[in-house]
Protein backbone atom coordinates (compact mmCIF):
# COMPACT_ATOMS: atom_id res chain seq x y z
CA UNK A 1 0.00 0.00 0.00
CA UNK A 2 2.85 2.38 0.83
CA UNK A 3 4.49 1.73 -2.54
CA UNK A 4 1.32 2.32 -4.54
CA UNK A 5 0.74 5.92 -3.39
CA UNK A 6 4.11 7.33 -4.62
CA UNK A 7 3.70 5.52 -7.93
CA UNK A 8 0.21 6.97 -8.39
CA UNK A 9 1.50 10.45 -7.55
CA UNK A 10 4.30 10.14 -10.13
CA UNK A 11 1.85 8.94 -12.78
CA UNK A 12 -0.55 11.79 -12.04
CA UNK A 13 2.23 14.37 -12.31
CA UNK A 14 3.54 13.02 -15.61
CA UNK A 15 0.04 13.03 -17.07
CA UNK A 16 -0.31 16.74 -16.28
CA UNK A 17 2.82 17.76 -18.19
CA UNK A 18 3.05 20.27 -21.03
CA UNK A 19 2.40 19.03 -24.58
CA UNK A 20 5.44 18.22 -26.67
CA UNK A 21 6.79 20.85 -29.05
CA UNK A 22 6.52 18.26 -31.83
CA UNK A 23 2.79 17.87 -31.20
CA UNK A 24 2.24 21.64 -31.38
CA UNK A 25 4.34 21.98 -34.54
CA UNK A 26 2.08 19.57 -36.44
CA UNK A 27 -0.93 21.83 -35.87
CA UNK A 28 -1.71 24.28 -38.66
CA UNK A 29 -0.84 27.92 -38.04
CA UNK A 30 -3.41 30.69 -37.86
CA UNK A 31 -2.28 32.04 -41.24
CA UNK A 32 -2.60 28.61 -42.88
CA UNK A 33 -6.13 28.23 -41.51
CA UNK A 34 -7.13 31.75 -42.56
CA UNK A 35 -5.93 31.02 -46.11
CA UNK A 36 -8.08 27.86 -46.41
CA UNK A 37 -11.73 28.80 -45.80
CA UNK A 38 -13.16 25.32 -46.44
CA UNK A 39 -10.78 23.69 -43.98
CA UNK A 40 -11.47 26.46 -41.46
CA UNK A 41 -15.22 25.92 -41.78
CA UNK A 42 -14.82 22.19 -41.27
CA UNK A 43 -12.60 22.62 -38.21
CA UNK A 44 -14.97 25.20 -36.70
CA UNK A 45 -17.79 22.67 -36.92
CA UNK A 46 -15.63 19.94 -35.40
CA UNK A 47 -14.59 22.25 -32.54
CA UNK A 48 -18.24 22.98 -31.80
CA UNK A 49 -19.10 19.30 -31.67
CA UNK A 50 -16.03 17.74 -30.03
CA UNK A 51 -13.59 20.27 -28.59
CA UNK A 52 -12.20 17.78 -26.08
CA UNK A 53 -10.99 15.41 -28.80
CA UNK A 54 -9.44 18.14 -30.98
CA UNK A 55 -7.85 20.02 -28.11
CA UNK A 56 -7.92 23.60 -26.92
CA UNK A 57 -4.79 24.63 -28.82
CA UNK A 58 -6.22 23.75 -32.24
CA UNK A 59 -9.65 25.21 -31.47
CA UNK A 60 -8.06 28.43 -30.22
CA UNK A 61 -6.11 28.69 -33.48
CA UNK A 62 -9.31 28.09 -35.43
CA UNK A 63 -11.05 30.86 -33.50
CA UNK A 64 -8.15 33.25 -34.10
CA UNK A 65 -8.12 32.44 -37.83
CA UNK A 66 -11.87 33.06 -38.00
CA UNK A 67 -11.41 36.39 -36.27
CA UNK A 68 -8.56 37.27 -38.62
CA UNK A 69 -10.66 36.47 -41.70
CA UNK A 70 -13.59 38.49 -40.37
CA UNK A 71 -11.66 41.60 -39.37
CA UNK A 72 -9.01 41.41 -42.06
CA UNK A 73 -5.75 43.21 -41.41
CA UNK A 74 -7.39 45.72 -39.06
CA UNK A 75 -6.95 48.71 -41.36
CA UNK A 76 -10.19 50.60 -41.78
CA UNK A 77 -10.79 52.33 -45.12
CA UNK A 78 -12.90 55.01 -43.42
CA UNK A 79 -11.04 58.02 -42.10
CA UNK A 80 -13.13 60.41 -40.03
CA UNK A 81 -12.86 64.12 -40.78
CA UNK A 82 -10.76 66.29 -38.54
CA UNK A 83 -13.63 68.67 -37.93
CA UNK A 84 -16.33 67.56 -35.53
CA UNK A 85 -19.83 67.30 -37.00
CA UNK A 86 -22.14 70.29 -36.59
CA UNK A 87 -25.63 69.55 -35.35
Amino acid sequence: MQLIMPILCVLALTACGEPDAQTLSTLPTVDELAAAPERLKSLRQQCKLDRVRLGDELCNRVAEATRKRFYGDGKVPYTPSKEPPKF
